[in-house]
């Protein structure tokens, strides 16, 4: 694909409009409890800003439903903006219309403007050509650098680029492709695949597609139960999807006939009630008791997966093996992170592929020792499935 970066571009006393997602959670005094996302848009913001461009953000923020939410303003953003920009960042009054217009008319080389929540207006979501073409009317430039929305063709991510010539996209976006475009279509092999969570519904493109392409195929999470069904095998109070349990066997059917090696748990650690409280113990994975419910992998299983891991070269993951939010059930998923973690430092690249895995990496503490860590988990589930994602695919020159 013929896509710029920002680098390409000459910038200097034009005006850029950046995409961002400035997504982040606020608490009840709508301060912000996690800066992930404003911070990785940083590098962007910051080398545009030293191209002596006039710089335009805009993003969402929550889900307003096309109604102006007070609450959902982007205004804790601008402010933690400001900070750490060491400039004024000035919050727009809205994202389109008049005064949003004159701000912007007046802004000088250097000046950054923060446009209010796009989702205020239903068109956004709507990728409306009108309210696309009113956000193009207020740059020279337009630069994706949200991940995190690249897979919804929205007005900001796709129908923009239909009103300006100069398109392009920043850090953060380009190195998310680079990675998960990558993983599928030229790993380091052996390339090792990680997925977990709960549903296969969810995820039944990306393992039908990394069966293709991966040497081994990892499955685990609340979605392993269902195939623990389609294999005939007593699940007690385990997590089910009944109407996925045919496409259970269809996957494991389709792993025979390929060079992926499918791996499922070979235990489980069970819960007699889904609680910090409850009872365990350790079971292998014909044996659950009616009664009881499967939480996490069992110590065999522990075992195996982290042997595959620690001998890949590229592995990809997305989400967790068990219940990790409590810790009783998390020793599973943190056993992934650890195998994953000792790969990079011999060597091989180790991608997390938002979400979930994201936050449980979170958890632990361990976000310096992977190779890259994604900003979107929906988006990179889509990568991983080998397909194009709108907002990608509309900077396409």
């Amino acid at each position: 694909m013929a896509i710029k970066t920002i680098e390409d571009i000459d910038l200097k006393g034009r005006k850029v409009i950046v995409r961002c997602d400035f997504n982040v959670p606020l608490d009840d005094k709508r301060d912000i409890t996690d800066e992930k996302r404003i911070m990785a848009s940083l590098p962007t913001i910051r080398y545009i800003l030293g191209q002596n461009a006039k710089l335009i953000l805009m993003s969402h923020l929550g889900r307003p439903k096309g109604s102006r939410v007070p609450e959902m303003s982007l205004a804790p953003v601008a402010g933690s903006l400001s900070r750490h920009l060491d400039r004024e960042v000035k919050l727009a009054p809205d994202c389109i219309g008049e005064d949003v217009e004159k701000m912007v008319a007046a802004m000088q080389d250097g000046d950054v403007v923060l446009l209010d929540n796009l989702r205020f207006h239903a068109e956004e979501t709507k990728n409306d050509p009108d309210f696309a073409k009113k956000l193009a009317s207020l740059a020279d430039v337009y630069v994706n650098d949200a991940f995190g929305t690249a897979h919804r063709a929205h007005a900001s991510t796709e129908g923009i680029t239909n009103y300006l010539d100069t398109v392009a996209t920043g850090y953060l976006l380009k190195k998310e492709i680079d990675y998960l475009d990558s993983a599928v279509k030229d790993p380091a092999r052996p390339f090792v695949a990680v997925i977990g969570g709960v549903k296969i519904s969810g995820k039944i493109d990306v393992l039908t597609t990394l069966l293709d392409k991966a040497d081994t195929l990892i499955v685990g999470g609340g979605m392993a139960y269902t195939f623990y069904k389609a294999m005939g095998l007593e699940i007690g109070e385990s997590i089910l999807e009944e109407e996925r349990v045919e496409m259970a066997k269809d996957i494991m059917k389709k792993a025979e006939a390929s060079s992926c090696e499918l791996m499922l748990p070979d235990d489980c650690m069970i819960a007699d009630a889904f609680a910090e409280t409850a009872n365990t113990d350790y079971v292998d994975r014909d044996s659950i008791p009616a009664g009881w419910q499967g939480l996490d992998i069992g110590p065999k299983t522990i075992e195996k997966y982290s042997k595959a891991i620690k001998g890949a070269k590229t592995i990809v993951w997305n989400g967790p093996m068990g219940v990790f939010e409590m810790d009783k059930f998390a020793a599973g998923t943190k056993a992934i992170a650890d195998a994953m973690a000792e790969a990079t430092a011999a060597g091989a690249v180790t991608i997390i592929g938002g979400g979930d895995s994201a936050a449980a990496i979170a958890k632990f503490g361990m976000e310096d020792k992977m190779s890259h860590i994604s900003t979107g988990g929906g988006a990179s589930l889509e990568l991983l499935e080998g397909k194009i994602l709108p907002g990608v695919k509309a900077l396409d020159r």
